[in-house]
């Protein structure tokens, strides 16, 4: 028996879209003046990103969500053939040092937002089809976890460590949801701070970001000054802001503000006000869609929510954290807000799926 789509977690959904175009159209503003002699071009961009993601948004809640189940395996395989064809020279685009793309000028797309989604597919699949077995490292946990590892891998050969991180981290989120044994937990998170710390010393980058991390004022002009400029534009928010548009470090202090570092403009610009109201719209966004997994009674629809709302607020919370000082910077964007054409559609194409489950919650 179904239901209607669970019309709160859709309005947060749409609150967080509109918010976001609030958020290009003031951040983008200089940028986009600069670059393309048109102070709208971000913000114009984005809603028609927007209406393309609404749109799909609402095809996906209209399918019947257990459909991903019979082709995770299928949207798996898609998924690493790009993965592969984007590291292919000439196929395969540079952006800031990563061959993340594939596309033709500025219509281009990331096949590692897609392998996120697919990822997720197909664990919730393997995984709630080894229920039974899920204790077992070899007959429940094994392919899986190889299954994860290349994914990761390839995504790293990019490379990029932000996505690998979330996608990660929303694989563990779904381990853990399965029932997966805690000495698998502790066996894994040693050998993964082995591996990052590895990660990080095999490139020089990344030990000047856990530098400027650590202390960003040793190099400002360097490795530490995005972050430095973040918090010059978080900090003098205070409770209200300079008011909508008013923002000073948006003024060429902070490199590309539309993208990773939005949410450093909107708190400069509407104080810890603003900051509040958007932080409070993904902690419900959790709630509404833990809400929706616990009321369903298909095990992989249970799985899949969880997945997809773990990775949706996983990534939210790494974005903000890098925004204000507390993690290293990593590249991620924050979903639903940050301007991008595959990262808006892809996020709202979740957002869509997770309705369609909504629809056979007790």
């Amino acid at each position: 028996m179904t239901r209607g789509t669970d019309k709160l977690f859709l309005l947060l959904v749409l609150l967080l879209t509109g918010s976001g175009l609030f958020m290009v159209a003031s951040a983008g503003e200089v940028w986009g003046q600069f670059n393309y002699g048109n102070s709208f071009y971000f913000v114009e961009r984005q809603a028609v990103f927007a209406g393309v993601g609404i749109v799909v948004m609402i095809i996906c809640s209209r399918f019947d969500y257990q459909l991903w189940e019979k082709y995770s395996k299928h949207a798996l395989i898609l998924a690493f053939l790009l993965l592969i064809a984007v590291l292919i020279p000439g196929i395969g685009m540079v952006r800031n040092g990563s061959q993340s793309w594939i596309g033709v000028g500025s219509l281009s797309f990331q096949p590692s937002e897609w392998m996120k989604m697919a990822l997720v597919f197909y664990l919730a699949a393997a995984l709630s089809e080894r229920k039974k077995t899920i204790h077992l490292f070899w007959k429940g946990l094994f392919l899986p976890l190889v299954v994860i590892g290349a994914a990761f891998g390839l995504i790293m050969l990019q490379p990029d460590l932000g996505t690998a991180a979330v996608m990660g981290g929303t694989a563990f989120i779904l381990l853990f949801s399965a029932g997966a044994p805690i000495r698998f937990f502790v066996t894994i998170g040693v050998s993964a701070i082995a591996g990052l710390v590895l990660l990080i010393l095999s490139a020089p980058y990344r030990m000047k970001r856990i530098t400027a991390y650590l202390d960003p004022w040793s190099d400002p002009l360097g490795s530490g000054f995005q972050i430095i400029q973040s918090l010059y534009a978080v900090g003098p928010g205070g409770l209200f802001g300079h008011g909508y548009g008013e923002s000073r470090q948006k003024y060429y202090y902070l490199p590309e503000p539309q993208t990773d570092f939005i949410f450093a403009i909107w708190a400069e610009e509407t104080g810890f006000i603003g900051a509040v109201w958007i932080v409070l719209l993904f902690f419900l966004l959790i709630w509404r869609g833990v809400y929706i997994a616990m009321r369903l009674d298909n095990p992989f629809g249970v799985l899949l929510v969880f997945g997809l709302t773990g990775m949706i607020c996983l990534q939210s919370f790494i974005n903000l954290g890098v925004v204000t000082g507390l993690l290293p910077v990593t590249g991620v964007t924050l979903p639903f807000l940050s301007y991008g054409g595959s990262s808006l559609t892809m996020t709202l194409a979740l957002a869509g799926i997770v309705l369609s489950a909504s629809r056979h919650m007790r």
